[in-house]
């Protein structure tokens, strides 16, 4: 199957809607980094981009007054809402990380955490990013992260377009597209967003870096 066939965005909404409940209780646990991330910080607004069942917007929960988790799949949103039911509050919106329904400069905090590898050209992560760099508030952080070829599970050392089959308890395999990044190729996108990067590193398999908002705006 060629990487693009199930890039689009119905394509990606579909097949979270499909794996959502069974991707939610394999993704239980925040990763390592985001309270590594969090820790020290604090803001009026957070955001989660791609939040999934809301793992990362329940740790935003703790540092800022008000949270929003966004997400391209409604069932994955449901199972967010559930979790935070009797935790904490946050705003749940359907959208694309690609046009996020946010004011400029309103974001504090932000999470942006395994999706930006999921959109198919590096024209639509850009413009991704450059709509991360547009929300974020003049001296807002956020910490990005990608899928990186530095994971043993690659052999590549350069950035590639790949299909990773989701596996359901019934044996169904769900088709998710993926651009692997290897790490001078995540900063260089990063840097010719609207983003100024204040660290990059890898971990665990990722690429990941810490981004302020005030970048390169016009």
């Amino acid at each position: 199957m060629e990487p693009n066939a199930v890039a689009d965005t119905a394509s990606v909404r579909a097949t979270y809607d499909r794996i959502a409940a069974h991707f939610s209780r394999t993704r239980a646990e925040p990763w390592p980094q985001i309270p590594a991330f969090l820790n020290g910080r604090s803001g009026d607004v957070g955001v989660a981009l791609g939040c999934g069942n809301g793992r990362h917007v329940e740790l935003l929960a703790d540092c800022c007054a008000r949270v929003v988790g966004l997400d391209l799949s409604r069932a994955l949103l449901g199972l967010a809402t559930e979790r935070a039911a009797d935790s904490f509050e946050s705003d749940w919106i359907q959208a694309s990380v690609e046009t996020v329904p946010l004011a400029t400069d309103s974001v504090d905090l932000g999470v942006y955490i395994a999706t930006l590898h999921h959109l198919d050209s590096r024209e639509d992560r850009r413009e991704s990013l450059d709509e991360l760099a547009r929300v974020l508030a003049p001296d807002g952080r956020a910490l990005v992260s990608v899928w990186s070829t530095t994971h043993s599970a690659f052999d590549e050392t350069e950035g590639f377009d790949t299909v990773v089959d989701w596996t359901l308890p019934d044996g169904e395999t769900v088709p998710r597209y993926y651009h692997i990044y290897d790490p001078d190729e995540f900063v260089t996108d990063l840097t010719a967003s609207a983003l100024r990067v204040e660290r990059s590193f890898t971990a665990d398999g990722n690429c990941f870096s810490v981004v302020v908002g005030e970048g390169k705006r016009p």
